[in-house]
């Protein structure tokens, strides 16, 4: 305390070197005790005292920024560097030629603009972006690098400041970076590439940044990234899937790159991972090929080239984020596909893993994903066989859940594949049905006003099929369904009031 109060003192009579001593004074108490010593800087108002200190010439400034680094260290300290004025100053520091002070400024930077939203916003109104880029292009030295790159990563992860690193020459530093240490075996040369391939991933993650490296599928960046698929580096490999997966993002792409033979090199990347097992590559390769997967024009063409052989291939992994992702790609594969659809709805393998994952409490993503592609499998063949090994693997009390779940996507699909089900084989269903409570999941749906028309609407299609089966008929009439479906006729919404209708006719008749 006694060091801040001499160095309001100090600054204001310019004396440098009590200025000096004091801020010596303060960087050890930083290091001592760092959070207790930022919030003293900042109730005493010493941060609004620092922009002054920063000047080019002065000796001071490497000390100054050290400590600005040091408080910024603390998530509660960064938008208080932010309001003090701190970052014009820092910015115009990139221009010295004093390695102490281009190491300290940087570290500062970095740290204020790290996990904070409203720092990276007055950044982007700042020139940083060229200055960083044009400081890059300058460096030799591994450290002042990584430097820089540590000051580009939470910097670029703002979209405004993606693309003006991106205009500002970024890219072309970053493919010069992996050409040079790609083949490197030192430890700084492997770091660089991460780094760098890292980077270059987090450009492609902004909409207008990715649009314009993609170029219309003709970007020479877009060209040397798909050049890193087949290579024989895993973080090459990692970042050239990635890279694809992001600009997969809108549909023209999607069509443009399957057109291009890109689908052929992520299997063959796949295959190579079938025994290699590098999780990360096998997640981003199939995070591609799903992406790749959504346009419907794109599916029959991925179906032919042999995605939904080699994504099986993976199927025995345990890894979690690997089963997402392949279950997420069969999922975006099979939509409209009837063929696909009954191909992998009779395979009493896939079935069985499925059933097994849609019990994986610990991964609830794995977990929907595999309901909603068991839903799909039925939605998508309409297929009579399908069903029966959908019955055979145990998989019909899933869906049964998957229609309580708080989605009503998931709802809904479980619903109209419980639907077709109960259409195409009622009898070998029927157990199933009862035992996994479906009629009381109806009733529920069907009582609770939240519930949406099309959930209810679906809900008593369902009731009507089930009453073939004598079991469930006799749950239906000891539920008293007529008394909650024909509260149903004066639905505001027409649809549903005109199945409640025929729903209620339909009771009445069997009751």
């Amino acid at each position: 305390i006694d060091a801040l109060k001499k160095l309001k003192l100090a600054s204001a009579d310019s004396a440098t070197d009590s200025v000096e001593s004091c801020l010596d004074c303060l960087l050890k108490a930083l290091a001592h005790n760092n959070a207790n010593a930022s919030e003293k800087v900042q109730e005493m108002g010493v941060l609004s005292l620092l922009p002054t200190l920063l000047a080019p010439q002065s000796s001071c400034t490497p000390k100054v920024a050290n400590i600005i680094a040091e408080v910024a260290k603390n998530e509660f300290m960064r938008s208080p560097c932010v309001e003090a004025g701190l970052i014009p100053p820092l910015v115009q520091l990139l221009h010295s030629k004093d390695q102490e002070v281009l190491l300290q400024t940087g570290r500062a930077l970095g740290n204020i603009c790290y996990d904070s939203q409203s720092s990276k916003e007055q950044f982007a109104s700042t020139n940083i972006a060229e200055e960083l880029v044009r400081l890059f292009q300058k460096q030799a030295e591994h450290e002042k690098k990584e430097m820089i790159f540590e000051v580009l990563a939470p910097l670029a992860e703002n979209d405004v400041i993606k693309l003006q690193l991106v205009e500002a020459g970024l890219v072309e530093c970053l493919l010069d970076v992996v050409t040079h240490t790609v083949n490197g075996e030192r430890d700084e040369d492997v770091a660089q590439l991460k780094t760098a391939s890292d980077l270059m991933v987090l450009l492609l993650l902004g909409d207008e940044s990715m649009q314009k490296l993609f170029d219309a599928g003709k970007g020479s960046v877009f060209e040397r990234v798909l050049s890193w698929v087949p290579s024989h580096n895993h973080q090459l490999q990692l970042a050239g899937a990635l890279a694809i997966a992001n600009f997969a993002r809108n549909d023209g792409n999607c069509i443009q790159m399957v057109e291009s033979g890109i689908v052929q090199k992520l299997l063959e990347l796949l295959d190579r991972h079938v025994e290699e097992g590098n999780v990360t590559v096998q997640h981003a390769a199939l995070s591609a090929l799903r992406n790749l997967a959504i346009p419907v024009v794109n599916k029959a063409k991925m179906l032919s080239a042999g995605v939904s052989d080699t994504v099986l291939k993976f199927l025995p992994s345990e890894m979690p984020p690997v089963q997402f992702k392949l279950l997420g790609t069969l999922r975006m594969l099979i939509d409209t596909q009837v063929d696909a659809a009954d191909q992998l709805g009779t395979n009493s393998k896939l079935v069985e893993r499925l059933v097994e994952w849609c019990e994986a409490k610990d991964h609830a993503g794995v977990m929907g994903e595999s309901n909603r592609l068991l839903s799909a499998l039925i939605r998508h063949s309409k297929s009579k066989d399908v069903v029966k090994t959908v019955i055979q693997g145990a998989g019909v009390k899933h869906l049964v859940v998957m229609a309580m779940s708080e989605h009503m996507i998931m709802q809904n699909e479980a619903l109209v594949a419980l639907g077709l089900i109960a259409g195409l084989d009622l009898v070998g269903a029927e157990k199933d049905f009862v035992g996994a409570g479906l009629v009381q999941v109806l009733h529920k749906l069907l009582s609770d006003e939240r519930t949406a028309p099309e959930i209810k609407y679906n809900s008593m299609i369902l009731i009507c099929a089930v009453m073939g089966s004598e079991p469930l008929h006799k749950e239906v009439q000891g539920l008293a369904f007529i008394d909650v479906v024909s509260k149903l006729r004066s639905h505001e919404n027409k649809t549903v009031s005109h199945q409640a209708s025929l729903t209620e006719q339909r009771l009445t008749a069997q009751s």
